[in-house]
């Protein structure tokens, strides 16, 4: 039997996670990660300690499963997506890991927007924000000796891929998922873009290759073999970002399928065969699927799941569970008067509203804290389906499936309801996924040619559990509602910036 591996580096951790040829898991891992906070704004990780995550978590899974080294045929790893890692031109990290979480770059943010936003945004497929650009531009200009030494800009899966294989700086590499958040790429020809170079006085050369998520990037070498309890010469496939593999094992691998990730951040994303920039709203991100030919419209919201733990414990003073909540929720019939909130709590990021706070609007006497809570509830749904309309302005002839939902907020059957009653679309769970590790494996599956289609292959090794149709009898009243929340968004963000 062939097994693959699949591994994920988070902003938590690094897992992993050992697959038999259908799709079943054998075994997990994980390592918890250590950020590095060493003054205000600054937030970083030691590559290579990243590095020794992964070996960690694969031997154990290896151990645990009991399986012959030999059985191995391929691994894929994925990773955080918007932050950076300098390498030299020994493949080694000559900085340490600028995470997405990292705000020091927000003035050449700013430089940016001024400089070329527009464009940025039409050729990338997404605006400058604590990204690639604005963070490549931070090491450049702010710490030119590092810089010098620096032969190119990964992510913190591609590097773990060439220090696995071996490889030097020459061989540094980023995958097409990522280019949305690169700030110097044509993303839909796939290449680094000489204009945006030019503008930012920025060398190209510094960029790394661009390669295919399934692209065998190099073979497990001895040494590392040896720490993942492996043989040498595994092939290792380039991988992609996080959310591209989280959206792949919730099989959105043909146009029209969207993800709910409804977890700490909550996002929205479909599926397309199309790139088609936001440049006129600038709210949705453009970035290419793991699945060949395909692309992810995405947008979320900073904390969308933290609010319902924030108002769990500091609102509703940690008495009632989750569970609990949501029972006394869903005694309550959908009005027009019902409380709305606001839930940029962490400020606005699709499209951008940073000074936009969270507020509670049309509160009476008689309303309860099940009353706030469901508002919350539905303020998600509400922005999800901003999205939605955003989504079609651009894709006028984009037909919406239905929207998997995955993470923590899945277990709501009161939430996945008002999401398909205010999006006019099917809800599905996903019954037992393996999320963002499974999206790595199948991309490794790809890659070393143990299947040839994702679509069919993730079809195979993904179980949907349940579906909430939406109450067409409900579509009038979300309208109105949407129409309303969209009203108290705007009147809030010109409060917020007077």
């Amino acid at each position: 039997m062939k097994l693959l591996i699949g591994v994920d580096i988070g902003t938590q951790g690094t897992k992993a996670a050992l697959f038999a040829e259908n799709g079943g898991c054998l075994a997990r891992a994980f390592r918890p990660s250590s950020l590095h906070r060493p003054a205000p704004g600054v937030v970083e990780e030691d590559p290579e300690r990243q590095v020794a995550s992964v070996c960690d978590a694969i031997r154990e899974c290896v151990r645990a499963a009991r399986i012959e080294a030999r059985a191995v045929a391929g691994i894929g790893i994925d990773g955080q997506m918007a932050g950076v890692i300098g390498v030299g031109k020994d493949g080694r990290n000559v900085t340490p890991y600028d995470s997405w979480l990292d705000t020091r770059c927000a003035p050449y943010i700013e430089r940016m927007r001024r400089a070329a936003g527009a464009e940025i945004i039409r050729k990338t497929g997404g605006p400058p924000s604590f990204n690639h650009g604005p963070k490549v531009l931070w090491w450049m200009h702010e710490r030119p000796a590092v810089f010098r030494n620096v032969r190119a800009f990964v992510q913190p899966g591609g590097y773990a891929v060439t220090r696995l294989c071996g490889l030097d700086g020459s061989a540094a590499f980023i995958d097409r998922s990522y280019l949305h958040f690169s700030g110097f790429a044509d993303n839909r020809r796939g290449q680094w873009d000489a204009g945006l170079c030019k503008t930012f006085r920025l060398d190209p050369a510094k960029l790394p290759r661009i390669v295919a998520p399934h692209d065998v990037a190099g073979a497990l070498c001895g040494a590392m073999a040896a720490r993942c309890g492996l043989r040498a010469g595994v092939p290792v496939v380039a991988g992609c970002g996080d959310t591209a593999a989280s959206f792949l094992a919730c099989g959105a691998t043909r146009e029209g399928i969207c993800v709910d990730v409804a977890g700490t951040a909550s996002v929205f994303a479909a599926t397309t065969r199309r790139f088609v920039a936001d440049t006129r709203r600038q709210t949705l991100g453009y970035g290419q699927a793991a699945t060949p030919g395909l692309w992810h419209p995405y947008a979320y919201i900073n904390g969308g799941g933290l609010n319902l733990e924030w108002f769990r414990k500091e609102i509703a003073g940690g008495r009632l569970s989750f569970d609990e909540l949501n029972r006394l929720a869903a005694r309550l019939a959908p009005t027009e008067d019902a409380p709305m909130f606001v839930p940029h709590l962490g400020g606005r990021v699709s499209p951008s509203w940073p000074r936009l706070g969270g507020v509670w609007a049309g509160l009476r006497w008689s309303h309860s804290a099940a009353d706030l809570y469901l508002a919350m509830l539905e303020a998600v749904a509400l922005e999800y389906a901003i999205y939605r309309d955003v989504l079609r302005e651009l894709n006028p002839a984009l037909r919406l499936r239905e929207v998997r939902i995955t993470g923590g907020g899945e277990k709501s059957a009161l939430w996945s309801r008002i999401k398909a009653d205010a999006l006019g679309v099917r809800v599905v769970q996903i019954a037992g996924g393996e999320g963002a590790p499974m999206g790595a494996a199948l991309v490794a599956g790809l890659g070393v040619g143990m299947f040839d289609d994702l679509d069919r292959t993730a079809r195979a090794w993904i179980r949907m559990g349940k579906a909430t149709a939406p109450d067409r009898a409900l579509a009038g009243h979300y309208a109105k509602r949407l129409a309303r929340y969209e009203r108290l968004l705007d009147a809030m963000n010109r409060w917020s910036e007077a």
